[in-house]
């Protein structure tokens, strides 16, 4: 079921400040707007990398679901690690039939790359938040 790691989600409170670090520390050269997703109540700017991403997220409003993230880790984090699928839906019923537990209403919205994602429960993956988002077509994510 799982495919490539498309990327690395980290939190932050401030992607502007967090993109000095990838940029100027990191040497990171390839760094896209930060845009809101309101869907989810994140502020999202990609660096690019060779062979992934590091997703960077930053609470958009009070209500925004890093802000309990952020308050346990000041600093930002790791907040998700993203893999794709082949077929979003597939791979949730799997999931669900080996006992995982899909987060929200465990129907996919849209994500950063504009396609589908779900989230399943850090409880069930070993203590890390696992986003699984259907492979973009060519040209796309």
């Amino acid at each position: 079921m799982i495919g490539k790691l498309n990327h690395v989600g980290v939190a932050t409170p401030s992607i502007d400040e967090a993109v000095k670090l990838y940029r100027d520390v990191l040497g990171a050269t390839v760094i896209g707007d930060k845009f809101p997703l309101e869907a989810q109540g994140v502020w999202v700017c990609f660096v690019d990398l060779p062979n992934s991403q590091i997703e960077l997220i930053e609470p958009l409003g009070e209500a925004s679901p890093l802000k309990g993230f952020l308050e346990k880790n000041p600093k930002g984090g790791q907040h998700h690690v993203c893999f794709e699928v082949e077929d979003i839906l597939a791979a949730r019923e799997e999931l669900r039939a080996k006992g995982a537990t899909i987060l929200g209403t465990g129907e996919p919205r849209i994500g950063a790359h504009g396609v589908p994602v779900i989230f399943v429960h850090p409880k069930d993956m070993g203590g890390v938040l696992i986003e699984l988002m259907q492979t973009p077509k060519e040209g796309h994510g």
